[in-house]
């Protein structure tokens, strides 16, 4: 077996842990939960086909190649095939790994690689760098320069998919969400208080939303603090194999989080949350940060499973809609909480839930895949918008900002006339309904 100083594998101390990467029978129950897999019917673009080149690479059979860590770069990352697994094979501590591996063998042009260093380590873990941005995009959507550029057709003239990807922009909205180290009281008799993540991305696409969030959880008897010096959760980072950066991130959130006396931190992005939970594995090594990595992902709740565990106060405005629901698949997957945001679905009068066939196969947005990986994302997408139609349902939700800005530009690029919400933007809605 390759070892540390393996000719083959100089940085092996970022790759998969043995014991994750020999649990692997190559049984194959993984494939059918694939949306690679699924899309492709490739062995290659299948947890079993990846692991097996994880192990290839081990053994020193194979060395690292652009054409190996293709292959890796095509998974989403959704773990469905964690919950597939009758081996409980820890898939995404092994791709996560392996990512973190493979850094040093990339080839990428001086350009790309100081866009992406600057993309990654600078601009996505600065909020105040990223609202900037944000507020340039809101300025170029609502001045209507944009309007003028697709008319025009500027974009279609540059190489690349420019232009898909403009098409793809969520609508940026009037305000930001902002952090505030004061408390946002509970608006019934005190039952909580809880910490909220407001992560990287979210606050700036999604601010109204993460407003309802913090209503949801005043109306439900919590008050609520939002940190200013939290940051980003490290998700991506770690998704596209930077694990210092994640490192550091992690490090970052366990001093803001855990300098305060809440009962829960509280999450309303699925794949935040789990980034969070396992802030203990990875930070296991590190001496002055292990055991409060650990401690603070027990603190973690998702949205959905905090409320459902408060119990939820019952609302009664009626919002007489059909609703489907898509599993985010850092909820479903690797928290196990599908359940939950179908109770609370259930408990607002006047919603009309319809299953979604196979609501568990990712939508395709995977966090920076739908970037580096448009094709494939667009074809998983497009599958998942066959089934979103299929329901005949006028509003669709899931808990995932990734997965609803993937699923509304699916609803824009086949015309269907489907609303794209959180579950929390509903109970927000039906609490609002009901003091009206």
């Amino acid at each position: 077996m390759a070892g540390l100083n393996s000719p083959v594998i100089d940085n092996w101390n970022e790759g998969p842990e043995e014991s994750d990467l020999y649990t692997c029978v190559h049984c194959g129950f993984c494939l059918q939960a694939c949306p690679t897999y699924l899309e492709t019917g490739l062995e290659t673009e299948s947890p079993r086909g990846r692991i097996a080149l994880m192990k290839a690479v081990y053994e020193e059979r194979i060395p690292i190649t652009p054409n190996v860590i293709r292959h890796w770069d095509m998974c989403i990352q959704c773990r469905a095939c964690e919950i597939a697994c009758p081996s409980g094979v820890p898939y995404g501590r092994l791709i996560e790994a392996t990512m973190g591996q493979v850094q040093p063998h990339r080839k990428q042009k001086f350009v790309n690689r100081i866009i992406y260093n600057l993309s990654l380590k600078k601009i996505l873990i600065n909020q105040n760098i990223l609202t900037v941005l944000f507020s340039l995009l809101k300025f170029y959507q609502k001045s209507g320069i944009q309007k003028v550029v697709r008319w025009l057709r500027i974009l279609k003239m540059l190489p690349g998919n420019i232009s898909e990807l403009e098409a793809s922009l969520p609508q940026i909205p009037n305000k930001f969400f902002t952090t505030t180290d004061g408390v946002q009281k509970a608006q019934i008799k005190k039952r909580a208080k809880v910490s909220l993540l407001t992560g990287c991305v979210m606050p700036l696409v999604h601010g109204p939303q993460m407003e309802s969030v913090v209503r949801v959880l005043n109306r439900n008897g919590c008050d609520v603090l939002t940190p200013v010096s939290q940051s980003c959760c490290g998700a991506i980072s770690s998704h596209v194999g930077d694990l210092e950066t994640a490192r550091n991130l992690a490090r970052t959130n366990i001093e803001a989080f855990m300098s305060q006396d809440v009962d829960a931190i509280v999450v309303a992005s699925a794949g935040c949350g789990i980034r969070m939970k396992e802030y203990g594995h990875l930070l296991k090594d590190d001496p002055d940060y292990s055991s409060r990595a650990f401690d603070m992902g027990k603190k973690v709740k998702d949205i959905h499973e905090f409320l459902v565990e408060l119990p939820i106060v019952v609302p009664t405005g009626n919002l007489k809609s059909v609703v489907t629901y898509q599993d985010s698949c850092h909820l479903a997957n690797t928290q196990s909480i599908t359940v939950q945001p179908r109770q609370l679905l259930a408990s607002i009068p006047g919603v009309n839930f319809v299953e979604l066939p196979n609501s568990s196969i990712c939508c395709g947005g995977g966090g920076t895949y739908t970037i580096t990986e448009r094709e494939m994302s667009l074809r998983v997408l497009e599958s998942k918008m066959e089934a979103v139609a299929s329901t005949g349902a006028d509003t669709i939700v899931t808990a995932n900002p990734g997965c609803l800005i993937q699923l509304e530009y699916g609803s824009r690029k086949i015309g269907l006339p489907i609303k794209v919400r959180y579950v929390t933007d509903l109970l927000d809605e039906a609490y609002l309904t009901e003091i009206s």
